[in-house]
């Protein structure tokens, strides 16, 4: 019982961080004169009402189709960078790598743990969920995982932690995952939130 609830935790956490980077999304985006009313929802409103505020930030943030690095308004609190990928993707690093940085190439084989969340901030998916192993192997640019995490991977350094906002269209786009059933897992049309730690990667045997 006490792993289950240090487990809760830890997801609680990792929901909150993901909701600082929506709100800085979203600050962002706003003019400077708005700046101080949306920072009064990110510290009263937000607990009150997670649910909705997750598919707003996601939302606004995909309303955007500008690339390269959003720079917060003056009079805004200052908060995470928010980077833009030519891919689409919005991302914030939420843990920088000292020293020299390593960065994987296509074809090698990298380790990364990763919680992804729904846009209502329920999450879906995680490497360190019952039954699974704490890290997830995979081939870079072999087309093994969803296009955008291969594409977040593949512009981190060894040991760096993002938090990504990743659209449909390189997610699980119109088709979801839904099963036989009906009920979906994934919405068609989804955009996914995802906390990723490149923890290592290497060559790959000849």
């Amino acid at each position: 019982r006490e792993r289950e609830r240090e487990r809760e935790r830890e997801m609680m956490t990792a929901m909150m961080r993901t909701m600082s980077v929506a709100v800085a999304i979203m600050i962002s985006m706003i003019p400077s004169s708005e700046a101080y009313s949306m920072m009064s929802m990110k510290s009263n409103d937000v607990s009150q009402n997670r649910r909705s505020f997750m598919s707003s930030a996601a939302a606004s943030a995909f309303g955007i189709a500008s690339v390269g690095v959003v720079k917060p308004m003056e009079g805004a609190v200052a908060g995470p960078q928010i980077v833009t990928a030519p891919s689409g993707i919005k991302y914030a690093v939420t843990k920088e790598v000292g020293g020299k940085a390593v960065l994987p190439l296509k074809g090698d084989i990298v380790a990364i743990e990763y919680t992804g969340y729904l846009a209502n901030g329920q999450i879906f998916d995680a490497t360190h969920a019952e039954g699974k192993k704490e890290a997830l192997l995979f081939k870079l640019g072999s087309g093994s995982v969803i296009p955008g995490l291969d594409d977040m991977v593949s512009r981190m350094a060894v040991g760096e932690k993002v938090q990504a906002i990743i659209p449909p269209e390189l997610a699980y786009g119109e088709k979801g995952v839904c099963l036989e059933s009906g009920e979906c897992l994934i919405k068609p049309g989804a955009t996914l939130v995802y906390d990723i730690l490149l923890k290592k990667s290497s060559i790959p045997p000849p």
